[in-house]
């Protein structure tokens, strides 16, 4: 018998699904099909349960009843090894073959793995950090070994966020970075300098604008690596944080057509009809650019879930897009990055400024033709919600431009007809 809807991948962007699916047929048979062997968790989270600020029992999005209640048919620990569009039909690693009538692909990313010399050789003490599995392992290996420094290759932000977790664990830890500052896709130089200092005073060292050439180990446990310029660093314990890329694996000898990701239209279906994509290996509409990009982050993965589920299920639902934006904690300074933060100088673009960096404030907003387009709040990030409905709705901000950037700013401030939008709209997603 075919399950009416299966989905692969049980993150953020499978469970939306499942929940916008139920709004309108209870009855169809979901099959949910994941790699991983745990229920499912909160991924931004993993961080936190590395640094022991979070218990596993806190990880979780939805627990054991939300799959009774929604007749679910969930299946752990099993791999997609093969997709056949012709049959209508998925293949598992243990053999089993399940047939559908609607997929949806939310099979997330995977770590990209730098070409590192004699990195095969090592069998201990190098890990990737995009799964609660590799906190797991790391905290093990950690205490096992009684470890006390690390070496995190890559300062984006699953770099910085793994940084945060063993500095809550006392490790002294070394950041390569290949770029000449952390955080070159997030934030812009000036933001980047206040969040070095910070983790400086953490016990934290940043080698930038350069990147680990060969590391060395002793009976396949890391003991050194070294880096392009040739400098030597002791170490037991490695993290490659370079980045994710789509899980593409899947549309190998399917006629699904993909980019950077999967590519979809404004329902979130692809190319093949009643087959679906979501989440981190989805490319779609950028509200901002105006085109087809990935944008792996939480918010996008939930909404481009909750749209596709929506259509998988008969309700006609577009997605309008979003646009990148991320709100995380580093280095004890609260942060928050949206839309374009670095725009190119030859494009109109105005920008306004306010910083402070003994106290580690900044702000800074990107504007073109007098509507936001992106912004950093580094410190106080009060208010920062308002920003991004100002964003969605392509507000003129000409006529209180001046008051953006202070510490009075809020909804008092927008104008008249906008606030009865809020009340009356669909309000502001933050």
């Amino acid at each position: 018998m075919k399950t009416e809807y299966l989905i692969i991948g049980n993150s953020v962007a499978g469970i939306n699904c499942i929940e916008a699916i139920r709004e309108i047929d209870r009855e169809g048979v979901i099959t949910v099909v994941s790699e991983e062997n745990i229920l499912n968790y909160s991924r931004p989270l993993i961080s936190y349960y590395l640094g022991g600020k979070v218990s596993l029992e806190n990880m979780y999005l939805r627990d054991e009843r939300f799959y009774e209640d929604n007749r679910v048919d969930l299946i752990l620990n099993r791999r997609v090894e093969k997709i056949s569009v012709v049959e209508s039909v998925v293949k598992l690693s243990n053999r089993r073959k399940i047939p559908f009538q609607k997929l949806l692909l939310a099979c997330g990313g995977k770590p990209i793995i730098p070409l590192i010399e004699r990195l095969e050789n090592i069998t201990e003490g190098i890990f990737t950090f995009t799964k609660l599995e590799d906190a797991k392992n790391l905290i093990d290996y950690i205490e096992s070994n009684k470890i006390e420094n690390a070496i995190v290759l890559g300062a984006g932000l699953i770099g910085l966020k793994c940084v945060e977790g063993l500095v809550e664990r006392k490790l002294r830890v070394t950041i390569i970075e290949l770029a000449n500052r952390i955080l070159a896709n997030t934030f812009d130089p000036e933001a980047s300098i206040i969040l070095e200092s910070a983790l400086r005073k953490q016990n934290c060292s940043i080698i930038k604008e350069n990147t680990i050439a060969r590391v060395k180990g002793k009976g396949g446990k890391l003991r050194e690596v070294m880096l392009k310029t040739g400098k030597l660093i002791p170490t037991n314990l490695l993290i490659i944080a370079v980045g994710v890329k789509p899980n593409l694996d899947l549309l190998e000898d399917t006629p699904i057509k993909y980019e950077q990701g999967i590519l979809v239209d404004d329902f979130m279906q692809t190319n093949v009809r009643n087959i679906y994509a979501a989440g981190d290996a989805a490319q779609g509409k950028d509200f901002l650019l105006q085109k087809k990009s990935l944008l792996p982050i939480w918010p996008v993965a939930a909404r481009q879930g909750k749209v596709a589920g929506f259509n998988m299920a008969g309700r006609e639902k577009k997605y309008e897009g979003l646009f990148i934006m991320n709100s995380v904690e580093l280095a004890g300074i609260p942060t928050i990055s949206f839309g374009i933060t670095n725009p190119p100088e030859s494009h109109n673009y105005e920008i306004l400024l306010r910083k402070n960096e003994g106290e580690n404030f900044y702000r800074k907003l990107v504007l073109r033709n007098n509507r936001i387009v992106g912004g950093i709040f580094l410190g106080k990030i009060e208010r920062a919600g308002i920003f991004s409905g100002l964003i969605k709705n392509e507000v003129n901000v000409s006529s209180f431009k001046n008051e953006l950037l202070s510490d009075q700013f809020g909804l008092l401030v927008l104008p008249e007809e906008y606030r009865k939008h809020l009340v009356t709209g669909e309000g502001i997603e933050v």
